[in-house]
């Protein structure tokens, strides 16, 4: 039977599975950062840092920006238009892209 404590857990992987699973390593690199700020004590932190933690860091994107060559070619493409052919083309040159 468990039951949920504060405090720091003694085992925790979803950091290593995050950058296992291709998560962008500045991603990993702020959440550690921000588990390091967490795990210490409370007791330890000056009035202004705890302030400081209450305030949400600005969402990292999980995708690479060189996204846009795709975003692009969706954009200017008329689906209706090509043949099978055409669009198995199309689809080749989109993952030519990524």
């Amino acid at each position: 039977m468990y039951t949920v404590q504060d405090g720091p857990a003694d085992r925790s992987y979803g950091l290593q599975v995050a950058a296992l699973a291709g998560i962008p390593p500045a991603v990993v690199q702020h959440a550690k950062q921000r588990l390091q700020q967490l795990e210490k004590p409370a007791a330890t932190k000056a009035p202004a840092a705890r302030a400081r933690l209450t305030v949400p860091a600005p969402q990292l994107s999980l995708f690479a920006p060189d996204a846009q060559p795709v975003i692009e070619a969706l954009e200017n493409i008329e689906p209706d238009t090509l043949t099978p052919r055409q669009a198995l083309d199309f689809l080749y040159r989109l993952k030519g892209l990524l």
